[in-house]
């Protein structure tokens, strides 16, 4: 079995966070569909499987001020604090998210995490730990290698989703709202399909 703090590890400790293929200056289908679940600067937001991404960087020049970033690397989460600096409003959590419990939040953000959750067993975990974690009413972003992207990413084997496949795995806790298809062109040139699904949880009855 891979060590998965050790292979992350040195995925950040051996390459530059603009060299890794996910890089994205600027996260742009995720603003836009935070924007479309009318996310306030109030609310909190967790992103996890971080790792040294410039999410934060820009929610933090939207005004939010309550930001969780959860990796199983700490190199990855100390680049990002490094590249922050002093600014507050972020909290950082090294572990794995599916043994964590941070409370409640207003929107969950991953993408490509879920998609390296080949085992069953793993992927429900994953599914009741947002459910815990994401307040009745409240939004989940999840974003895959589409249904014909790679099988593979740093090395590891994935699976591949389309927003409907996430919408039913997800179902009936989270209903879908929006979805996206994204081209990512890694800094190599190359290009990665993602899908993207917006999703709400159910309001308390």
């Amino acid at each position: 079995m891979t060590n998965l703090t050790g292979h992350w590890d040195n995925v950040y400790s051996s390459k530059p966070p603009d060299e890794v293929t996910w890089y994205q200056e600027v996260p742009v289908t995720s603003l836009d569909l935070m924007s479309a679940a009318n996310l306030g600067a109030e609310d909190r937001v967790v992103d996890v499987g971080a790792g040294a991404a410039t999410l934060v960087d820009h929610l933090l020049g939207l005004g939010h001020s309550d930001v969780v970033l959860i990796d199983i690397s700490t190199v990855a989460l100390d680049v990002t604090r490094q590249r922050l600096g002093e600014r507050t409003g972020v909290r950082y959590v090294a572990g794995n998210l599916l043994d964590l419990d941070i409370g409640q939040v207003d929107m969950w953000h991953d993408r490509a995490v879920f998609h390296f959750l080949a085992d069953t067993e793993e992927r429900d975990r994953y599914r009741a730990v947002m459910a815990r974690h994401v307040r009745p009413g409240g939004h989940a972003i999840i974003a895959t290698f589409a249904s014909d992207g790679p099988e593979q990413c740093s090395g590891l084997a994935v699976t591949r989703h389309s927003p409907l496949e996430m919408a039913d795995f997800f179902d009936p806790e989270f209903s879908l709202v929006d979805s996206r298809r994204e081209i990512h062109v890694a800094p190599w040139g190359g290009e990665q399909p993602f899908s993207f699904a917006l999703l709400r949880r159910a309001a308390s009855p």
